[in-house]
């Protein structure tokens, strides 16, 4: 569940001067998050939104949620269909998406990873990249197989239940780390683990290896195995991940799957100019 977080007011009515992107700040940052958390509710299956969904998945009131969706309506990063009332994503995201392409085109780099470790695998191959509290997913080429892991584009990935939420935390600061073992780790699975202290020794262990394994601990029955990648800073970025059936998870199968999966990762990380920190296991 999300934590409550101080409400905004239009810009027409501050008295402090304290603006962010249009938005008042009256008690802190947290109230910008307040009104960009909904953006988080769009999916690929889940396009368009209206008001009374969006109080629904939020947990906010209809007023609270309408106050929210109109700021983000007034600098485009929702817009409003007349007829049917409902939201969906609004022209903002295409300019910023142009600028973030043309200064670092991320989503090239990716798909070209990803199309050649799924032809390497004959498996789903997916990526992310850190998105706020969670790993967003970034890109997905599906197994050709009818039995096969399907993971949705934007598809937001929690730290604790996945091997990209895993392998990203084990790279990630230990400020980081900490905050999100902090939070509510929920269960998906009955093989989910929740316990903080045994998900830091399963950190230490991914720190060793360079590689995270997550078999039906996210979806029954599916195997997650990911590497991490790493930006021109250094830091941990995101994720390289195959998804398979776990019946289909022979030794020598997924043994073939850790290599390939190494380097993918290498490869997005050079194709995005970064590097590896010294710590990181050879």
């Amino acid at each position: 569940m999300r934590p409550p977080i101080r409400q905004a007011i239009p810009a027409t009515t501050a008295t402090d001067g304290r603006t962010w992107k249009g938005f008042i700040v009256t008690a802190g940052p947290t109230t910008v998050l307040k009104a960009l958390a909904l953006l988080d509710f769009f999916t690929d299956r889940r396009p368009k939104i209206g008001l009374s969904e969006f109080a629904k998945l939020s947990g906010y009131d209809k007023a609270t949620a309408l106050r929210f969706l109109n700021s983000l309506e007034s600098k485009g990063f929702v817009e409003q269909d007349e007829e049917t009332r409902m939201y969906n994503l609004g022209p903002a995201f295409l300019r910023f998406a142009q600028l973030r392409e043309a200064s670092f085109p991320l989503t090239e780099a990716v798909g070209i990873v990803l199309r050649d470790l799924n032809a390497a695998t004959d498996e789903t191959a997916h990526a992310s990249t850190i998105a706020g509290e969670w790993l967003a997913n970034i890109g997905t080429v599906e197994s050709k197989r009818a039995n096969r892991v399907i993971v949705e584009p934007g598809e937001a990935l929690p730290f604790h239940a996945t091997a990209s939420g895993q392998v990203y935390l084990a790279f990630a600061s230990e400020d980081v780390a900490a905050a999100a073992l902090k939070k509510e780790l929920l269960s998906h699975t009955a093989d989910t683990i929740t316990d903080p202290n045994k998900i830091e020794e399963l950190l230490r262990q991914i720190r060793e290896t360079g590689i995270a394994h997550s078999e039906g601990t996210y979806e029954d029955g599916v195997l997650g195995i990911a590497a991490p990648y790493f930006g021109p800073n250094g830091t941990v970025s995101g994720a390289v991940a195959v998804a398979l059936p776990i019946a289909r998870a022979t030794k020598s199968h997924v043994e073939m799957i850790e290599i390939q999966v190494r380097d993918s990762a290498k490869r997005l990380t050079a194709l995005r100019g970064g590097y590896y920190p010294e710590a990181f296991p050879k």
